[in-house]
């Protein structure tokens, strides 16, 4: 069954082409399809195109659906074209005619717009979730290890003295812009298209705003052709805020894998976070954070991928607008599983208190060796030529002591601060 069938059969070939993989992508918007369609059926009742009798058919057919759905009963066989077409074809069974009155003032083009802003709102809002939750960890594990100073490096070469209070921190903090950006998409997808059907509008009196408020929808977007327009710009800019997020978690998980190995040597992860070698008996390896890591680094691919596929697009609906699932909905669910093995994993890292035993790690001390030189009266660039020349001599004696005062700082974190501003973002 097609929505748009005239009793002309389609070539196999054509159809196999043009469906590709959609049914089982599909699956993934059923339950928004049926809700978009409850909040369709009952506006059209609103308005008098419906029943009272034939509105509470259908949504009670519709929730149905939506049982089978949730219990993992509900399926779109090959002789469907997409969710749309067999969540019809099943109203249309059960009650008749009725149920082919459910497409009256509605497209496919608005049906799909319509399932994907609402569950790309519901993705949106559980990523926040388990951002959070990521974040509050990553703040506990900075109160816990404040005080055990860990080597800062730039270049790869040994810098400053830091902390892993700071370090934990500041992947807490980086976590709030991402929220920001989850955010901004938020606010973009919760915007409602139905009543746009195929770009265009319609010439029936339907009521958008009953629909937006029935869906949930903060507001609706109201020009017809912005509303189709929206179609890509919605999956874009969800994306951008997930590579923000898997930014994040790539770093982080690339730190872990620095830190854990013997030339390291700061952290450690228990057996049950480790793989081992087929032939290297001694191996733990950090499998769970490189898969991250890889993750992320191809998530963060994503937007260009829907930038390509609609960047040159005209206004209105183009069949190529079909294959942003294909790389969007696997994202998301990667995403999650990403955060979801980040939160279980990261309060098993143990850290190590006594780093800075190792001699190399005497020079972390040295922009602190010549501050106080200035702060006791020696202009700064004397101070930095005096420790320079030490450094040259030997004769270079470490401090290994920090008395760091300013916001941020080593001994000044704010860590307080960082939750508010996490609280205010969220």
């Amino acid at each position: 069954m097609k929505l748009w069938e005239k009793g002309i059969p389609t070539d196999k070939q054509i159809e196999q082409f043009t469906v590709g993989n959609d049914r089982e992508l599909d699956l993934v918007l059923a339950k928004y399809d049926a809700l978009g369609s409850i909040a369709h059926a009952k506006m059209l009742g609103q308005i008098g195109l419906l029943t009272s009798e034939e509105t509470t058919s259908l949504v009670g057919a519709l929730n149905d659906i939506i049982a089978d759905i949730v219990v993992g009963n509900f399926e779109i066989e090959d002789s469907f074209e997409d969710v749309h077409s067999k969540i019809e074809y099943l109203l249309t069974v059960k009650l008749g005619d009725t149920g082919k009155k459910i497409h009256t003032a509605r497209s496919r083009n608005d049906q799909v717009l319509v399932d994907v802003h609402l569950y790309l709102k519901d993705e949106v809002k559980a990523i926040k979730e388990q951002v959070k939750t990521l974040f509050d960890l990553l703040m506990e594990s900075a109160e816990k290890h404040k005080n055990v100073l860990l080597p800062g490096y730039t270049h790869l070469q040994i810098a400053m003295p830091s902390s892993f209070g700071m370090w934990f921190s500041a992947y807490a903090e980086s976590l709030i812009d991402d929220i920001t950006m989850l955010n901004a998409a938020s606010k973009i997808v919760d915007q409602n298209p139905l009543g746009s059907a195929a770009g265009y509008g319609s010439s029936f009196p339907i009521n958008r705003t009953f629909t937006t408020q029935e869906l949930g929808f903060e507001t609706l977007k109201y020009n017809a052709v912005a509303a189709q327009m929206s179609r890509g710009k919605a999956e874009k800019t969800v994306a951008f805020a997930m590579t923000s997020v898997a930014g994040t978690l790539s770093k982080f998980a690339m730190d872990i894998c620095l830190y854990m190995s013997q030339n390291f040597d700061f952290i450690g992860l228990p057996a049950h976070l480790t793989t081992g070698s087929s032939i290297m008996p001694h191996k733990k390896n950090p499998d769970v954070f490189e898969l991250i890591r890889g993750k992320c680094n191809k998530i963060q691919a994503l937007p260009y991928e829907i930038t390509l596929i609609t960047n040159n697009l005209p206004s209105g609906y183009h069949r190529d607008l079909q294959l942003l699932k294909e790389g969007l909905f696997p994202a998301i669910q990667n995403l999650k599983a990403c955060l979801d093995i980040a939160i279980f994993s990261v309060k098993d890292i143990t850290v190590k208190d006594n780093i800075l035993k190792d001699k190399k790690y005497d020079y972390l001390f040295t922009v602190d060796t010549l501050n106080e030189m200035v702060v006791e009266g020696i202009p700064f660039r004397d101070a930095y030529k005096a420790v320079a020349e030490q450094l040259e001599a030997g004769t270079y004696k470490s401090p290994k002591a920090t008395s760091h005062t300013h916001e941020g700082s080593i001994n000044n974190l704010c860590l307080e601060n960082i939750k508010d501003k996490m609280k205010a973002a969220f």
